[in-house]
């Protein structure tokens, strides 16, 4: 805080001001103080916020998939919501998470190396007891996981981490594949303890209870697609032009597909014996008028009703309506 002046002192002030001996200019100033940011060089930040951003939204969407996919799987309401999305060292969340707990490790193509998949044991407890018959409402103590245990999440892993295709899908195609199951965080060692990974939280509510999961994507394997994890080039392809131009391509490519096109007048059923006697000039009666529309089969399916008739020197067939396949099902 600036020093306060005194009432002889302000006097002096103005009287040196009025008689010239002091210019407006050379009146003391504060010193300007320069801010100086805090860098951490053992931690480097190399996630952007726009990276941080990104794996927000796509986490975001994903956290709706998967409250879909664990409410059928356990046949109660269940809501996930994303928590947090941060960047720390590998060190920093493995002792983070709790010993022992459910550490799955897969693989993402194209992403590169490995990442994790951590569920709660709480969450697994929960999980394990609803599927086995149980209400998912009781405490659970910490205790170690059997081989059963294991087979069981790794099946609920398995569904969940195979989601990540369709949160993905709008910034990269991805495939997902299990490499593994870890129960002791310590002993996973796929990366160095001061490898900067993105850290998801989420949040899992279920019968009245909260648990948490979490996903660590290392840097190094979303390094050489961290162009893709930029907002504008996410939505850039949604662009009037692009999107035109990409109608324009897919049409051209379907207009050389030849499809064969077959017009039914009618059907009749008559005996092998008939069939036999029949030569040329002989009148077979059908089940439709002629005044009646007739089916054009597309690759021997119903598509259109249509009229037939002659186009100059050759019979066609005048498409009159398209047949609504759905409607007729459902009838």
């Amino acid at each position: 805080m600036a020093e306060v002046l005194s009432q002889s002192e302000i006097d002096a002030l103005l009287s040196a001001l009025s008689s010239g001996e002091l210019k407006p200019d050379e009146l003391p100033k504060e010193e300007e103080k320069q801010k100086v940011k805090v860098y951490d060089f053992r931690s480097p930040q190399k996630f952007s916020k726009e990276h941080i951003r990104t794996l927000e939204l796509i986490h975001d969407n994903y956290a709706r998939i998967i409250s879909s996919y664990l409410t059928a799987q356990v046949r109660s309401n269940v809501k996930v919501k994303i928590v947090s999305v941060e960047q720390i060292t590998y060190e920093e969340f493995i002792h983070s998470v709790p010993n022992p707990t459910i550490l799955t490790i897969f693989k993402m193509p194209p992403l590169s190396g490995s990442i994790l998949f951590e569920t709660n044991p709480q969450f697994v407890f929960q999980i394990i007891d609803v599927l086995l018959g149980g209400s998912g409402t009781g405490k659970y103590k910490m205790r170690e996981f059997t081989d059963i245990d294991k087979n069981i999440i790794r099946h609920i892993n398995k569904g969940l981490i195979g989601n990540l295709k369709l949160a993905w899908e709008d910034v990269l195609e991805v495939q997902t594949e299990i490499e593994g199951i870890e129960t002791n965080p310590a002993l996973n060692q796929t990366m160095a303890p001061t490898e900067p990974v993105a850290l998801i939280t989420f949040s899992v509510d279920m019968n009245k209870s909260s648990t948490y999961i979490n996903i660590c994507i290392p840097y190094l394997s979303i390094e050489k697609v961290l162009d893709k994890l930029v907002v504008q080039y996410w939505f850039q392809e949604n662009n009037e032009e692009v999107l035109h131009e990409s109608r324009e391509k897919l049409k051209n490519r379907l207009n050389v597909v030849k499809v064969e096109v077959t017009a039914v007048l009618g059907k009749t059923n008559i005996t092998i014996d008939d069939f036999l006697k029949l030569s040329a000039g002989d009148v077979i009666t059908l089940d439709n008028k002629s005044s009646s529309p007739v089916k054009l089969l597309v690759e021997d399916k119903p598509y259109y009703y249509g009229k037939p008739g002659i186009i100059g020197k050759n019979l066609g067939i005048e498409i009159l309506d398209i047949i609504d396949k759905d409607v007729e099902n459902y009838e």
